[in-house]
């Protein structure tokens, strides 16, 4: 039974520590943000930022940290300056009544200038700065006047300095009054220069604390020494030690007794920031060493127990403070890894808010798409049936109104007359507006005024048939746009996916890679990593000026293929305008295949302008397209069809819509543009670089060819010419190709051939099969050469094009890396 109850009670207990251990944590966590809203929003912490630069003194006398921390707090937080103006007077009040005085006179004299003249915001710091300045110089010298009744020259020159003083930090406290009183977003950073005001600021506010001790200890120097452990930890050796330099002047200004102090401080902060990786240990062993080093070089082993425990008071008030709060100051401060860590995870919110953004759009472009699309065939129907009614309709109101037989002919023979009027509508629409003898003949029995309605019918179908022209056009139109508004949705999908793809840091990869280059020999001053997916390697370098040598074609892209196992070469380079200067270059891998082309063509009757027209273009990175266009008829009008036809084709492609969205916009945009019987004939093969597949779409064009070793295949597809119908559909071929693979593609005048010839594919196989030579440009030459001899004239427009497919063969052969880096780098990599 005691077993039981124990087991029972265990588990109890361990719940309550947890929810007593949430409760606590909840509890901090309301109490740092009611003390937050009481110090910050409130503005109480301005209270005691004034009392301590109320109290701040330079050389013992001269105070002039007070108004321009009042003239900054007035200009950009007026509602909070009542509280720092009371911190102000009470802290300088505990140092001189007349201080005090001095103080209050001289904000007044401040907020009068304000008010006589506001400066504009442009300026208004500029201006404020000058208001301080000129308010110290009056406040200062009546003061002087009023208790001494005489001005040296030694007395001016110090009112001078002061006031002079005061302008300098007025421009300084104006940039660290929001950084005290807003807080700021996590993203934002702080300028180099609004981190050394903030120093200053601090170094300012920890001066009101000279002459403050505990047990011999002094509270400026544990102060400084925080300061300069927080910044070392937060954002390394540079940041540290010029707090502990800007901290130290600003002491030794306060005292020329601690003129010392800035080189402890200074050296604290540099070892400090070096021994960073230890967190607040190794941060606190810097503080220590540079303790006990200054502290025997610079006052000797007398005071150095004293210098030892303010140091390790420091390092008290620094292990107590929480991590959390030193690592929201590094997110604010560049260069630091919290600053890197927090801009990247800005910049991922970004990218998945735009691209969720962009797939938005997509959706909404792919709606849109559908919503043009559909047809309801049923619609159409009625909608034909319909019009055949309005049109029998008003040939029935300008007829059969006034005709004594109304009633026999639309109510004792209904069918018969609806019947005979749509057999006469068709008849006439298909002769063209001429009725057969036996149509005719019947109509005449039937009807008494039988040609006044033929000619009513005949009236009323040209309007019909140019009212079904114009709907026909409309639904092309829309066909037209649904087919680009999914061409666009597609693109902003895969831009979407594109966007989500994050670049993953490299910086191991890129250590191991300027290692084994500069083992090499060669220096590069700096690499940046963004893909190292096999096949789609991306590197972009800066390599010192090479004077024409081609070290990154020859050295660098070899070396970086034996690195990463595949082929790199060089795919952009800006080269140095100067020596001594750095080339950039971009590195990629490198297509497995490449294209060679060659073409031959002739206009008919050996005229200058032929009615073919071909283009070779690349689609983006990895895609190659081989088009022929071939106009209708010949001349100058056939040349500007097919060409506006691959222009408006290569310009739909390279934005990357897919090919069939591409080739049925251009076939819309065609059967829209002109009411001319006008076509053009489409043969449009893409090769994938990557892995030699190819896809062919021939639009009314004749059959290719592939001449493979010693076999030659035929590709071949039905299709209308484009422009010609509405219903438009694309049919693709698919066919893998290989290394040393022969692509011919021809128009029509070619394919025509001999005339004697009867089988013309056989006869072009033969002579295909037949071709000594490889080269494409050869191959084309003779086959045009040889069609022109048998036909004995040209009387067509002949164009044919043949792409060789080729392995990529790089220039320069890999350069090996020494055998363990090479490992270790694809190990990793």
């Amino acid at each position: 039974m005691q077993k039981v109850e124990r087991n029972l009670i265990e588990p109890m207990g361990e719940v309550n520590f947890k929810e007593a251990k949430v409760d606590v944590s909840k509890w901090m966590k309301s109490l740092q943000l009611k003390m937050e809203d009481l110090f910050v929003k409130k503005g109480f912490v301005l209270i005691i930022l004034g009392f301590l630069l109320g109290r701040a003194l330079i050389l013992s006398q001269l105070a002039p940290f007070g108004i321009p921390f009042f003239a900054a707090v007035y200009l950009i937080r007026r509602d909070r300056a009542p509280l720092a103006l009371v911190g102000l007077i009470v802290g300088a009040v505990t140092v001189d009544f007349s201080n005090g005085i001095v103080m209050f006179v001289g904000s007044l004299l401040v907020m009068f200038f304000y008010k006589v003249r506001g400066p504009s915001i442009a300026s208004q710091g500029q201006v404020m700065s000058f208001f301080v300045f000129l308010s110290m110089i009056l406040v200062n010298a009546g003061k002087q006047y009023i208790m001494y009744r005489d001005m040296q020259m030694y007395d001016g020159m110090m009112i001078a300095v002061e006031a002079g003083l005061s302008l300098i930090l007025t421009l300084i406290f104006i940039q660290c009054i929001p950084l005290l009183s807003i807080r700021r977003k996590a993203t934002a950073s702080l300028k180099t220069e609004e981190v050394i005001s903030v120093i200053i600021l601090m170094a300012s506010i920890m001066t009101g604390t000279i002459g403050w001790t505990i047990y011999d200890l002094s509270f400026e120097h544990i102060l400084s020494r925080y300061l300069v452990l927080i910044f070392s930890l937060a954002a390394g050796a540079a940041i540290g030690s010029t707090v502990g330099v800007v901290t130290g002047l600003v002491f030794s200004l306060a005292s020329i007794a601690t003129l010392y102090h800035m080189s402890l401080l200074a050296f604290s902060g540099l070892l400090g920031g070096l021994l960073k990786e230890g967190k607040k240990i190794g941060v606190s062993i810097g503080l220590l060493i540079a303790t006990v080093l200054i502290g025997l070089y610079g006052e000797g082993s007398a005071n150095l127990f004293i210098t030892v425990y303010e140091s390790l008071g420091a390092i008290l008030l620094f292990i107590l403070t929480p991590t959390s709060l030193i690592g929201k100051l590094a997110k604010h401060i560049p260069g630091t890894v919290e600053y890197s860590n927090e801009q990247q995870l800005y910049m991922r919110k970004m990218r998945d808010v735009t691209a969720q953004r962009v797939a938005q759009f997509s959706n909404v472009f792919e709606a849109l798409s559908n919503s043009f699309s559909q047809i309801d065939e049923w619609a159409k129907d009625d909608d034909e049936d319909r019009q055949f009614d309005y049109l029998l309709s008003n040939v029935a109101e300008k007829n059969c109104q006034t005709c004594h037989k109304k009633a026999y002919c639309w109510s004792q023979n209904f069918d018969a007359t609806y019947e005979g009027m749509k057999d006469i509508m068709i008849h006439l629409g298909e002769s063209g507006g001429h009725l057969p003898p036996r149509v005719s003949r019947e109509w005449n029995k039937q009807c008494i005024r039988a040609q006044k309605v033929v000619d009513a019918i005949s009236q009323e179908l040209t309007f019909y048939q140019a009212n079904q022209k114009l709907k026909k056009q409309v639904q092309e139109s829309r066909r037209l746009v649904a087919d680009q508004l999914k061409g666009v949705s597609e693109v902003m999908e895969d831009f979407a996916k594109e966007i989500q793809r994050e670049r993953k840091n490299h910086h191991f990869q890129e250590e191991q890679i300027i290692e084994a280059i500069q083992d090499f020999g060669l220096y590069i001053n700096n690499i940046e990593i963004y893909s190292l997916e096999q096949g789609n390697v991306d590197i972009d370098m800066s390599v010192p000026y090479c004077h024409g040598r081609g070290e990154c074609e020859k050295l660098i892209a070899p070396m970086l293929s034996d690195i990463l196992g595949e082929t790199i070469v060089v795919h952009s380079e800006e080269c140095a305008t100067y020596s001594g200067g750095y080339c950039h270059v971009n590195f990629k891998s490198a297509k497995r295949f490449i294209v060679e082309t060659g073409i031959a063509h002739a206009a008919k009757g050996g005229g200058f302008v032929s009615g073919d027209s071909y283009t070779t273009m690349e689609i983006g990175y990895g895609k190659y397209a081989i088009a022929i266009s071939d106009g209708m008829g010949n001349g100058e009008r056939a040349h500007s069809e097919s060409m506006e036809t691959l222009q408006l084709l290569q310009k739909i492609l390279m934005s990357g819509i897919e090919e069939k969205i591409a080739i049925k916009s251009v076939n819309s945009v065609l059967s829209l543009r002109t009411t001319d019987e006008i076509f053009s004939t489409l043969d449009l093969a893409v090769i994938d670089l990557h892995d030699a597949k190819s896809k062919f779409l021939k639009i009314c064009s004749i059959p290719s060819f592939i001449k493979r070793g010693n076999k030659v295949l035929k590709i071949e597809s039905s299709n209308l010419p484009m422009g010609i119908v509405q219903d438009f559909d694309v049919d693709v071929v698919s066919e893998q190709l290989k290394a040393e693979d022969l692509l011919i593609m021809m128009s029509d005048g070619i394919f025509e051939g001999p005339n004697h010839v009867e089988n013309v594919e056989f006869w072009l196989k033969r002579k295909i099969k037949e071709l000594k030579t490889d080269d494409p440009q050869e191959v084309a030459d003779l086959i045009l050469e040889e069609v022109i001899r048998k036909k004995g004239s040209i009387d067509d427009d002949m164009t044919i094009l043949v792409a060789k497919v080729k392995h990529n063969t790089p220039k320069w052969a890999t350069i090996p890396v020494t055998a363990s880096k090479k490992k270790g780098s694809r190990i990793v990599i």
